[in-house]
């Protein structure tokens, strides 16, 4: 450790995110969409005017947050853009959930939420997921500092209707409920509606997840005018210019291809599915995913041990090892190919 770093620094313990391999293997471990961004981002790349780059971009990001309002139903203002969701995030919890009281969340879900506690301060009451590894949106309490949960949860995959939310968001009405949704297009109800009648809801998003665009960095949240203003602020105050020219152009023209989004998004559906009951064959127990990926165990294989199997074979999953997931692996969703590739592969390691 340096003498350099400060007291807080000392203590944190980085969010490690999934392997990026430089060898090619088929790559399952970091749930990015196996399917190339809508056409027209293809077109704003090449057509883009180089000289607008000397310039800064708009700060505020109007263009973007329009075209994010129009499709969700919602006002520009209510509407906030960052560097992926994860500054989004970043962001909120500084802007909501640095105080007295402690956050709310499961025990097992994002793992990126534990590391912001630590690096802001913040308490955290971990609340067990249910005998089914659901969230327990039952546990979350009234007199908190705020509740956070991923819908569909990351990494179990199950996702709870807009309705169970709703009936949340009636008990919990003091603090900010922040409903991270990066998965929901494959297969969730998202809660964005209820945000016109709950003044404490955020509900984040991102493109890296079913527009293809995890390469670019870009997040969202839509809440109450209220919210997003208190996200501004913090964002002001940080970095002015979060979102760059380009990369607002690329995503109103992901965000205008529903075509496009549709068609991959199903097919990454019919794939999970496919492959689920294929795994089960395998004698596999698969969680119930509404994300694009599933986390699986097998009775009588060592998860540690199918994990480096795979990857002597060429194809990369994501172990966690923790106590309350050290029996499980989570496999993104490819294309058919890839996931043709990774049951045959299993077929041999379990024979």
């Amino acid at each position: 450790m340096s003498k350099f770093w400060s007291p807080r620094v000392r203590e944190l313990t980085p969010y490690i995110p999934g392997e990026q391999p430089r060898e090619r293997l088929i790559k399952l471990n970091t749930n990015e969409n196996p399917y190339p961004p809508a056409p027209g981002v293809g077109a704003v790349l090449r057509d883009y005017p180089t000289d607008h780059l000397r310039l800064y971009p708009d700060p505020e990001s109007r263009a973007l947050r329009e075209a994010l309002a129009r499709e969700f139903g919602v006002e520009m203002e209510q509407v906030f853009v960052g560097n992926g969701s994860d500054e989004v995030l970043a962001l909120a919890f500084q802007a909501f959930f640095c105080q007295s009281r402690p956050l709310e969340m499961p025990e097992t879900t994002y793992s990126f939420y534990p590391v912001y506690c630590r690096l802001y301060g913040v308490e955290r009451r971990a609340l067990p997921l249910t005998a089914d590894h659901e969230v327990d949106l039952a546990a979350f309490s009234r007199d908190s500092g705020g509740a956070i949960f991923a819908n569909p949860n990351a990494p179990t995959g199950h996702g709870h209707g807009r309705e169970a939310i709703a009936e949340l968001l009636g008990r919990v009405t003091d603090s900010v409920v922040l409903v991270d949704e990066a998965y929901v297009d494959f297969g969730g109800e998202s809660a964005i509606p209820l945000v016109a009648g709950h003044p404490n809801l955020l509900v984040t998003g991102t493109f890296s997840k079913s527009r293809s665009l995890a390469g670019l960095r870009l997040g969202y949240a839509v809440g109450s005018r209220d919210l997003i203003e208190g996200l501004s602020r913090v964002k002001d105050s940080f970095n002015s210019y979060p979102i760059d020219s380009l990369a607002s152009a690329v995503a109103i023209a992901a965000l205008e291809d529903h075509e496009h989004f549709e068609a991959c998004r199903e097919k990454v559906i019919t794939t999970r599915e496919r492959t689920r009951t294929r795994m089960e064959k395998l004698g596999f127990k698969v969680l119930p995913s509404q994300a694009n990926f599933v986390l699986v165990t097998h009775p009588e294989h060592d998860a540690a041990q199918l994990f480096a199997g795979l990857r002597e074979r060429g194809i990369l999953v994501r172990h966690f090892n923790t106590e309350a997931l050290r029996d499980f692996l989570r496999i993104t969703i490819g294309t058919e190919d890839e996931m043709e590739s990774l049951v045959e592969t299993l077929e041999t390691l379990c024979g």
